[in-house]
């Protein structure tokens, strides 16, 4: 896996060229403060949400909160990026239903209690996102574990979530599908030939959302990562 990567948020049409990084001479070595990450040679905004288990354009939103001029397509090594969500800021939830008439009077004299962001328990259950025989397993290097199959063959959602990022502007990763289950897990689904969702899209468990494929790589296959908390982990124990 290439770990050269690039951001597209917001966009329809997948880019096919890096977003741009500069190695500014005399850039800060200095370790980065909490909740933020220094952008170092070879990064981009898609590769530094993936890692820290965050939507992309969560990480955009925060930045350009932060500072208005901030370009999410070009980065500069040296630079800070928020990698956490700023205090105060409310967490996406469905749309509220409408209350009964009989709840009105109580919902306005009782106070709404103060909401926290949902974190999932430990062993999220996963199903297999597809058919076939493993033939890559979790490493270091390899970071997910590889299923061989035919250019065509459904590839399913492991479990309910959102997706956060369908495109091919992720070099080493073809056609991938990112879906956020939680603000703990993360599943992505590489080197699709056809993609069946876009950003924003909220699937079910063993939704159809995408076709197997050899997009950046050299046989038909389907390589899927789990991401607790941004970092690799092997998915296999949580497959049922």
């Amino acid at each position: 896996m290439s770990s050269s990567l690039m951001l597209v948020v917001g966009c329809s049409t997948p880019r096919t060229k890096p977003a741009s990084v500069t190695d500014r001479s005399g850039s800060s070595s200095e370790p980065a403060p909490p909740g933020y990450y220094r952008v170092k040679k070879g990064d981009t905004l898609a590769r530094i949400a993936l890692d820290y288990g965050q939507a992309p354009r969560d990480v955009v939103q925060w930045n350009k909160a932060a500072n208005p001029s901030f370009n999410p397509n070009v980065i500069e090594v040296g630079d800070l990026i928020m990698v956490k969500a700023p205090a105060g800021s409310k967490p996406i939830k469905a749309a509220d239903k409408k209350p009964s008439a009989d709840k009105l009077d109580s919902a306005a004299s009782t106070p709404e209690p103060v909401k926290t962001e949902v974190v999932a328990e430990p062993g999220i259950r996963l199903s297999w996102p597809a058919k076939g025989k493993v033939t890559g397993e979790f490493s270091e290097t390899n970071k997910g574990i590889d299923i061989a199959g035919k250019v065509g063959e459904p590839v399913l959602a492991a479990s309910d979530g959102k997706v956060v990022y369908a495109g091919n502007s992720l070099r080493g990763y073809g056609n991938l599908v990112i879906v956020k289950h939680d603000n703990t897990y993360l599943t992505a689904y590489a080197h699709n030939s056809k993609l069946l969702v876009k950003e924003g899209d909220a699937v079910r468990k063993g939704q159809k959302i995408a076709e197997m494929g050899d997009t950046d790589t050299t046989a038909a296959k389907l390589h899927f990562e789990l991401r607790v908390n941004g970092k690799p982990v092997n998915p296999t124990p949580y497959l049922q």
